[in-house]
């Protein structure tokens, strides 16, 4: 990584910190604290920060593509017949499905946050919650054919 060429901004007038090889002290607590939500606040702000999670997944294709599957899967169950303990657990698997990509999503998005070029830790990371997703599929799919496969065989 390069650092970039400040030159533009001005001269320096004075070294950043007393002693040169001294890093300059960052604080990392906040500037004024964070007020703690309790009780039903909390429930509130709770909400809150899921359905800002949820519309921010909304604007992954990925995520879209398995809402459109998924609406796909509980169709072909109308048409197959299947029960409502089908539906649940479909339903289950699916929102396990929504977790995993949220997670996913969160994890690529620390990982360019923090570690802008290519490194192999930041391709892990993105490699093994893409892996997790792949798995999800999987069972959505395994489920799926295990709900309508002996529904349409069956006479």
């Amino acid at each position: 990584m390069t650092v970039p060429d400040y030159s533009p901004i001005g001269t320096v007038k004075r070294p950043v910190t007393n002693k040169a090889d001294e890093p300059p002290h960052v604080s990392i607590s906040p500037s004024s604290p964070i007020e703690k939500v309790t009780g039903s606040r909390h429930l509130k702000a709770a909400f809150g920060y899921s359905l800002g999670g949820a519309l921010r997944l909304l604007g992954e294709t990925a995520f879209c593509h398995e809402i459109i599957a998924g609406a796909v899967i509980f169709a072909a169950f109308v048409a197959v017949g299947a029960s409502f303990s089908d539906y649940v657990m479909m339903a289950v698997v699916m929102l396990g499905l929504f977790a995993a990509e949220a997670l996913n999503t969160a994890i690529e998005e620390i990982i360019d946050r923090i570690s802008p070029e290519w490194s192999d830790t930041g391709r892990h990371a993105k490699d093994l919650g893409s892996f997790a997703v792949f798995c999800l599929l999987l069972a959505n799919g395994l489920t799926a054919a295990f709900v309508i496969i002996p529904k349409l065989m069956s006479p």
